[in-house]
This record gives C-alpha cells, sequence and structure tokens, in this order.
C-alpha cells in the first residue's frame, strides 16, 4: 500500500485540492507563497516562513512547537470549525508520523 506524499511544510495534502495545479503548484513550488496569500494579504504564508526560512526545518513535524498559532490563524472560509478542527487534527497526526 503508497504511502499518501506529503506536499507542504505544514502537514496539508495539495492532493484533494481544487486549486492545486490550476492557480497553485503547492507550497514547494512557490516557496511559500500559494495563490491564497493575496486573498490573505500576507506576503509569505507564515508557517512556511517560520518552518522552512526562519527554522530550517524540513517540515513542522520536526518542530517542538507544533502545534502553535500560526496553525489556526487562517481559517478556509468554506469549512464550519469542526471541519477546521478536523484537518488541523489530520495535519498534526501527518506530521508527527514523520517525525
Amino acid at each position: 500500500m503508497a504511502t499518501k506524499k506529503i506536499e507542504t511544510v505544514c502537514g496539508y495534502s495539495c492532493t484533494g485540492c481544487d486549486h492545486h495545479k490550476k492557480e497553485c503548484p503547492g507550497c514547494e513550488a512557490t516557496r511559500g507563497k500559494p495563490f491564497w496569500t493575496a486573498l490573505a494579504n500576507v506576503e509569505c504564508c507564515p508557517v512556511y516562513d517560520c518552518c522552512v526560512n526562519e527554522r530550517k526545518l524540513p517540515h513542522c513535524g520536526k518542530c517542538p512547537d507544533l502545534v502553535c498559532e500560526r496553525f489556526t490563524r487562517f481559517k478556509d472560509p468554506g469549512m464550519t470549525d469542526e471541519q477546521a478542527a478536523d484537518c488541523l487534527a489530520a495535519m498534526e497526526r501527518e506530521l508527527r508520523a514523520r517525525g
């Protein structure tokens, strides 16, 4: 059985994202500046910026501060609070499994 590839430093998988490969090639390809940063009025994804640019980590699973406020700062407006919490929990599980 193949393991699902994690495509972001935060543990979110771009595979199911409607924007992936259309207006967004993913955070690695954009160096933390995916399409939504313009919508959120930020220069760079705060999770990517902290993990890769500041802490020089390959992913947040290596960070002793996982899960920090950067994960909860932005929420997809199309998600309920429960859906956002479930997504966050899945991201954390993925990252902790990566170690």
